[in-house]
């Protein structure tokens, strides 16, 4: 999936800014420590979508009784 599709009328936004950024100038170390973010970042998200669904499905499971 292309950024674009994702966020196509957010030319500004921070996801997109962060994908088309030049990594030449960046150092190993930089380049690593940048890795490690994204990581902990990815980890955030998944948690956060993790919540959002057991949330959904308890919802669902009080509003069916």
């Amino acid at each position: 999936m292309d950024l674009d599709e994702l966020f196509p009328d957010k030319p500004d936004d921070p996801l997109t800014l962060l994908a088309r950024q030049d990594l030449d100038p960046f150092s190993v170390e930089e380049l690593e420590a940048r890795i490690l973010l994204l990581e902990a970042e990815v980890a955030r998200v998944k948690l956060k979508l993790q919540n959002a669904v057991n949330f959904r499905a308890s919802a669902d499971e009080l509003f069916r009784k």
